[in-house]
């Protein structure tokens, strides 16, 4: 079957990675011949020269790939991840959605083995195999696993030897639009950045949709030089990892047990962040306390669609 594919690029302060790696995205899905591809960049209001490459790589992507469409949007305000995504979706036509990092470049006929599996009408998404260069180590990353633990969800990577996973990446998958829609994409909750893929695929198992991880589309990604570590200091990052944590159970944990759990086990959380030095876990809990009626709202909005408790899922997710 044949597909209308649309690629999101996010895009903040990356005129230099932009300049190396989208040149060589365009080589990659130019050799899928199979459907229409349209390519998106979507400019969060960046600071550097990250429009004027753009402009100038536009008019270089439209000589050499013809037949690939190209669209920069540029955002008048920055959103954070979330809405950076959400509103590029706005702007696509197509039946699948491929997300891509600035610092992701993809090999060559990656899109192939990912699509195929969206002729299944329960796919909601693929995530691909990534080469994550950390310390100048490969990893393999992009099957992701997890078990709900003393109150919270605790995820890891796992093994890519096997296709289920219990979240595809927003930096690297392939969603279906339609699906993406109706569940309403990535929640701006988490922006600027965290926790949405998660919460968003953690959404559509429990919606009853599928989502699977496809070891031979591969990615390679170097995550140092992403837009994160540029603009946000370490305990930045650390404060908006605690506050999304929290605000991915407060809209998540639908199930009695799981909420009574989360209450019983904040105690030991507490005391253990404090005997460690630990403040910027109170400084997370805080600021998600700041967002909480929102997450209840989202909360109640999202459990329209589940079908199935974490019971029934998150079993298949722990290694």
């Amino acid at each position: 079957m044949s597909y209308l594919v649309s690629v999101i690029i996010p895009n903040y302060n990356g005129e230099e990675i932009l300049r190396k790696n989208l040149p060589k995205v365009f080589e990659s899905i130019s050799l899928y011949r199979e459907g229409e591809i349209e390519v998106i960049v979507s400019d969060d209001c960046s600071a550097d020269n990250s429009i004027n490459v753009l402009e100038s790589l536009e008019t270089k992507m439209h000589s050499s790939y013809p037949t690939i469409k190209f669209k920069i949007i540029k955002n008048d305000k920055n959103l954070g991840f979330s809405s950076n995504i959400d509103k590029a979706v706005q702007y696509t036509v197509c039946d699948i959605l491929i997300l891509l990092n600035t610092d992701v470049v993809p090999e060559k006929n990656f899109l192939g083995p990912l699509l195929r599996h969206f002729d299944d009408e329960k796919i909601f998404a693929v995530g691909c195999m990534d080469k994550s260069i950390e310390d100048g180590k490969v990893v393999l990353r992009g099957r992701g696993i997890g078990k709900w633990k003393k109150g919270f969800l605790v995820h890891s990577r796992g093994e890519v030897d096997k296709t289920d996973t219990l979240w595809v990446s927003g930096g690297s998958g392939a969603f279906r639009k339609s699906t993406w829609e109706k569940l309403g994409g990535f929640n701006e909750l988490y922006n600027p950045f965290y926790w949405e893929d998660i919460d968003l695929s953690y959404r559509a198992l429990k919606s009853g949709y599928k989502i699977l991880f496809e070891s031979k589309s591969i990615v390679k990604h170097e995550h140092e030089k992403g837009a994160i570590r540029k603009k946000y200091s370490d305990s930045q990052v650390k404060t908006i990892a605690y506050r999304n944590q929290f605000i991915f159970v407060w809209k998540n944990a639908t199930d009695i047990d799981l909420q009574l759990w989360h209450i019983f086990w904040l105690p030991y959380h507490f005391v253990k962040a404090l005997a460690r030095g630990d403040f910027i876990f109170f400084v997370g809990f805080y600021l998600a306390l700041l967002r909480l009626p929102q997450a209840i709202r989202s909360s109640f909005h999202a459990q329209k669609y589940f079908t199935k408790l974490k019971s029934s899922i998150i079993k298949h997710y722990t290694g």
